[in-house]
């Protein structure tokens, strides 16, 4: 009897792979295990995943590096959830002729989440939820209404488009700024484009929804943040390292601005002594924009699927 390739599910920190789709495809010819906290660093990973032919990974938790995919000599099939993951290294993955393919994704989840952020830190949820339980004051503060305040969208890809759609619905000003063809796009919106000087200078609300490349890391400096209005809010769910994060830290601590909406970090998981963690004017949440029961099923059924025609020497879904 012939010896099973192993498939290992990594970082699965909601127990939600074996769930969200159906692995009976697949068991007969895989050993499949799953790990539901993240494996540590380098030797750790390398360590315990050295004997996997097929490793699904969860977007950027787990990095693979050159010098981890050197050391998994059974690596045979990558798969990222999403169609994008800058932690792996792909010039080292073909040399290495490790295939390395993605699946589809929902589109609204991390908007949504954005969104939902901005809300909450706009009429203080959390901090009016967590008084009520513990029995305090009956009201505590006054909120801020969105209705007549400018958001400025910095990125008008998808994400953008729809944080653009939000804002107008909850009949804010909004305006953009995007790289490429930026009046045009804009007007397509039916919103108004800005430069990125003014966009940052006299925004209420700030999101960025940039694609993390090498042009675009560190792409808020601090000189733009200190343009911003001193009660603007800078909402990021789209890549922690977008925005220099000295400087907006140093901002917050000295509450030069508003506050921040935070669901992406630098570093993942956020060390626990990080001040975002206990700055009052930050609202974070733990890179949660993509955590949905939806996105989880659409992930993982691509995941079989492109480890069953990978199976049968037709890989799907491969990332160039």
């Amino acid at each position: 009897m012939s010896h099973k390739p192993n498939c290992a599910i990594l970082d699965d920190y909601q127990a939600a792979a074996l769930a969200s789709a159906d692995w009976a495809i697949l068991q007969d010819r895989l050993e499949i295990r799953r790990y539901g906290e993240h494996l540590g660093d380098e030797d750790a990973v390398a360590a315990e995943l050295a004997d996997c032919t097929i490793i699904v990974a969860m977007r950027e938790r787990t990095a693979f590096s050159k010098s981890l995919l050197e050391r998994l000599p059974n690596l045979k099939l990558l798969i990222t959830t999403g169609m994008r993951n800058r932690s792996i290294d792909m010039e080292a993955a073909r040399s290495l002729t490790i295939q390395v393919c993605g699946t589809r994704s929902e589109r609204g989840p991390a908007s949504e989440l954005a969104w939902a952020g901005l809300l909450a830190f706009m009429r203080n949820i959390p901090q009016e939820t967590a008084n009520f339980r513990e029995g305090g004051p009956w009201q505590l503060g006054l909120g801020r209404s969105l209705e007549g305040r400018r958001l400025g969208i910095v990125g008008l890809g998808k994400q953008g488009k729809r944080m653009a759609g939000y804002g107008k619905a909850f009949g804010m000003e909004v305006c953009s700024w995007t790289r490429s063809n930026p009046e045009q796009r804009a007007s397509e919106l039916d919103i108004k484009a800005l430069s990125l000087d003014d966009l940052f200078a006299t925004s209420d609300v700030i999101t960025i929804q940039l694609a993390l490349t090498d042009e675009t890391r560190g792409f808020v400096t601090s000189e733009m943040l200190q343009r911003m209005r001193p009660d603007a809010v800078l909402v990021n769910s789209a890549r922690g390292p977008l925005v220099d994060e000295k400087a907006l830290i140093e901002c917050l601590q000295e509450k030069r601005i508003g506050g921040a909406v935070l669901d992406v970090f630098d570093t993942e998981p956020l060390p626990l002594d990080h001040p975002f963690r206990s700055l009052a004017n930050v609202l974070a949440t733990p890179h949660v924009g993509y955590v949905t029961q939806e996105n989880y099923a659409v992930y993982f059924n691509d995941a079989i699927e492109n480890i069953d025609s990978w199976l049968k020497g037709v890989p799907l879904r491969v990332l160039a």
